[in-house]
């Protein structure tokens, strides 16, 4: 991903195009969400594993990639559902959030996302954590 980008002034763009915008955020988008529909640990859950089934890879590609375009600055609009009413009938664990985080680092280690935009998807992705995980 490219993270040299900066605006005429010097300071750094958003985290959308420190990304290298929505080409690269597809790109990553595209090996992560193979990666959790293939993760043993996450489709152990049977109602995760219908989710995984229910609907196209592709779908399901175009909306992630449209959030984090959305949520890292990007002029994308999520026109999806909310985290909440997308993940509250999956009944996900702690341990299946550790594993698609897990997921998530080795996705952003295979790109060679610099520390400091890893730290602010972590920071996006861990405001989405009690949407998603049960009490």
């Amino acid at each position: 991903m490219n993270t040299e980008q900066t605006t005429g002034s010097g300071t750094p763009n958003s985290l959308y195009e420190r990304l290298g915008g929505v080409y690269a955020i597809a790109t990553v988008v595209d090996h992560f969400i193979d990666r959790i529909m293939a993760n043993p640990k996450l489709n152990a859950n049977s109602k995760v594993d219908e989710a995984h089934h229910k609907v196209p890879p592709a779908g399901f590609k175009y909306l992630v990639t449209e959030m984090v375009c959305w949520a890292t600055g990007g002029p994308q609009k999520y026109t999806g559902k909310t985290m909440h009413d997308s993940h509250a009938h999956l009944d996900i664990t702690e341990d299946e959030w550790k594993s698609f985080l897990d997921d998530f680092q080795a996705t952003l280690d295979h790109f060679g996302v610099p520390a400091k935009e890893q730290q602010e998807l972590f920071a996006i992705v861990e405001s989405t954590k009690g949407d998603i995980v049960i009490g």
